[in-house]
């Protein structure tokens, strides 16, 4: 391009712009009007910096240019998204610090309850006199069957702490010493090693379903129908092993009956575990922690039982 075809700089065509330097332009036809030169355009607004402004110049914008035409990394996200992130990442944080402390929660009853129930086992275990009334009156074990069965009946219909806290924390205290009560007269007919294996397995079995319930994927609360049947299955076979054992027919199947339910209230231990994490099909609410500790509290003290029977067995 020659020499004088080339456009003035940048500041001086806004500072001064030259237009006679358009004469040389080729002329254009006009159909209305024949031809001639185009009119020059309008020249721009000469900016001139107030006090205390930055200047115009290289990497600079004039005043008053709007300044929503830089791209920046929030192009094309509304002011709006970022309140709703934090929102959402706020939401998510807390909603897992209030999951973290309901376990949190529901682990401290629970442990409270099993030191409780050890303790009475080991009353019924090793205090001769005790033992020996437990076993010379068997329906001090059905009263307190009967305590236990009313108490969890009356938990399970009203398991809302916000309302009936005190109520709640009442009953779950009777309920607790009615299971250790009838659990300490079970293992009262039993010797004290096959107590002391149960103890041992029972922690074992409970330990690694906890683990195994926080790290996989299986999710164990869409398997609510299937427990259903096979406790429905369990009570049925209980049943007919209290039948058959009242005749002295097939003697074994009692440890049948016992590994059978170990099995299943394993599972249910694994359901009611995960229904404590939250991040399943099925939650507990965090306000339902007394309800969770219970479930818990009844699914070892079951395969304890359960465990307890089986080894009893193989030890006589």
């Amino acid at each position: 391009m020659p020499k004088a075809d080339t456009p003035p700089a940048y500041e001086d065509a806004i500072l001064t712009p030259k237009y006679e330097d358009l004469r040389h332009l080729p002329q254009y036809s006009d159909p209305g009007h024949g031809v001639g030169p185009d009119p020059p355009p309008a020249p721009p607004p000469a900016y001139s910096p107030g006090p205390g402004s930055m200047a115009a110049g290289p990497g600079f914008l004039p005043v008053g240019m709007p300044h929503s035409i830089i791209p920046t990394l929030s192009a094309g996200v509304s002011t709006h998204s970022h309140g709703d992130m934090d929102e959402f990442v706020n939401d998510q944080w807390e909603s897992t610090s209030v999951r973290h402390a309901f376990i949190r929660k529901v682990y401290l009853i629970l442990a409270a309850q099993l030191s409780f129930t050890v303790g009475i086992v080991a009353v019924f275990t090793f205090v001769d006199p005790v033992r020996q009334f437990v076993i010379r009156n068997p329906a001090v074990y059905w009263a307190s069957f009967g305590i236990y069965f009313i108490v969890y009946c009356v938990l399970i219909c009203c398991k809302e702490p916000r309302r009936r806290f005190p109520l709640n924390l009442v009953l779950l205290g009777v309920f607790t010493l009615a299971m250790s009560y009838m659990t300490g007269t079970i293992a009262s007919y039993y010797d004290t090693k096959a107590v002391f294996l149960a103890i041992g397995i029972t922690t074992v079995v409970c330990l690694a379903v906890t683990i195994f319930c926080f790290q996989t994927k299986v999710d164990f609360t869409s398997c609510g129908g299937l427990l259903c049947i096979l406790a429905v299955l369990l009570m049925i076979i209980g049943i007919i092993t209290a039948v058959v054992l009242s005749f002295q027919y097939i003697p074994w199947l009692h440890m049948l009956y016992a590994a059978i339910g170990a099995v299943i209230y394993t599972l249910f231990l694994a359901y009611n575990t995960q229904l404590l994490i939250g991040n399943r099909e099925l939650s507990l609410g965090p306000e339902e922690y007394i309800y969770g500790a219970l479930s818990l509290y009844i699914d070892i003290v079951q395969i304890f039982l359960f465990i307890l029977e089986i080894g009893g067995a193989a030890l006589d």
